[in-house]
This record gives structure tokens, C-alpha cells and sequence, in this order.
């Protein structure tokens, strides 16, 4: 800005917008000078640097309006969240499920959350299937953005509308996996999981 210019020729551009072409650094500072405005380098990368003859301050409000404007415009997408429990009942897991339908309609993001209370832990396959079901009647609709993965005693997944994803949704709960990098693998660990643990002994009667 003004004397800070190092350059020894600039390419001018006045305070009316007029291009006046390469001048001397001397010329463009006597013009902003004479105008009671300040010298600005708007493209200080150019061959020679491009100036501006402007008032600084009015220069500064409007790129700071222009960025506020910017930001505002920018999708901010809402994450809302359906609980469910391992095997919840068809009536109540499709109250969420419709919920949950209603946002993606709007744009947001669901995440779908498997609780488990006690031993249900144990049996972390009821809880995929809960989220794969979830997923199946959602597919014409969302896609999932973060499969189904367990977080301390939950298990919970990311839906996110189609429009708003550039992956196809999975055509069927079967294509639902656990882990993005090495899904096979991650949901044979979940089976052998359960597998490995032994069921819960009913007390004698």
C-alpha cells in the first residue's frame, strides 16, 4: 500500500476504474495523492504489480461484507439423531424412521444410534441388522456417510441425503458395512465377536 510499493512501474487503475495503462510508481502515488486516496495492490503477482487508487477504508468494509455474505451463503447442514434400542418393536423404530425421513427432506444429516443396556453388548449383530433396516427403508432417499461403527456401549451410523452426496445409495441392506476401508472384515469380527461370547443361561425353573 502507497510508499510500501516496492515496485518501480505498476499497471494503474484510478479511482473511476479507468485503466491507465503502466506508469511509474512516482506517477500512481502523485495520483492517488492528489485524490485523497490511498495506492492499494490488488495483484501484486501480476508483471507488473496491478494498483488501485481507492479509499482504503471503503476497500476494507466491502471485503469483509463480500467474505460475511459468502459464509451466510454456505450449506450448514444440521445433524439431528434417531435412538433406538437392540430390536426395537416395527411400530416404534418406524415413528423414528419417519422422523428421520423428514429431515433428510430438508437436508439434514441423521445419525441412527443403537443403545445397549446390560448384556446387549454382547450381541452387536442385533444392533447392525437394526441399522442396516434403518438404511433399507431410507435408501431412496439418503445414503450412508458414515457406516455403522461402535462407540462404547452404542453402535451408530451417518445418513446423509442423496442430493447432498456424490456416492450412490447401496441398493440393498446386504451392501451395508461396518468400516469403509475393510468392510468385510471389520463385520466378521463384529459375528465373530458374538459368536465367541456365550449366550445368556436361563435360571432353572
Amino acid at each position: 500500500m502507497n510508499q510500501e510499493i516496492r515496485s518501480a512501474t505498476v499497471r494503474l487503475i484510478d479511482q473511476n476504474g479507468e485503466n491507465l495503462g503502466v506508469v511509474p510508481i512516482e506517477k500512481a502515488l502523485q495520483i492517488a495523492h492528489d485524490a485523497n486516496l490511498d495506492l492499494i495492490e490488488i495483484a501484486p503477482g501480476a508483471e507488473p504489480p496491478v494498483c488501485r487508487v481507492l479509499d482504503l477504508g471503503k476497500f476494507i468494509f466491502e471485503k469483509t461484507k463480500k467474505e460475511k455474505q459468502a459464509r451466510k451463503a454456505q450449506t450448514k447442514i444440521e445433524v439431528k439423531e434417531i435412538q433406538l434400542r437392540p430390536k426395537t418393536n416395527v411400530h416404534h423404530r418406524d415413528i423414528k424412521v419417519k422422523a428421520a425421513r423428514k429431515w433428510l427432506e430438508k437436508g439434514m444429516k441423521v445419525r441412527a444410534t443403537v443403545r445397549f443396556r446390560g448384556r446387549e453388548a454382547s450381541y452387536p449383530e442385533l444392533a447392525l441388522e437394526d441399522l442396516r433396516e434403518v438404511a433399507e427403508i431410507l435408501k431412496d432417499i439418503a445414503t450412508i456417510e458414515v457406516p455403522p461403527a461402535v462407540e462404547g456401549r452404542n453402535m451408530s451410523m451417518v445418513l446423509i441425503p442423496i442430493k447432498a452426496s456424490k456416492k450412490p445409495a447401496p441398493t440393498s441392506g446386504e451392501d451395508i458395512k461396518v468400516s469403509p476401508a475393510e468392510p468385510a472384515k471389520e463385520e466378521k469380527k463384529v459375528e465373530k465377536k458374538a459368536k465367541e461370547l456365550k449366550p445368556i443361561e436361563k435360571p432353572a425353573s
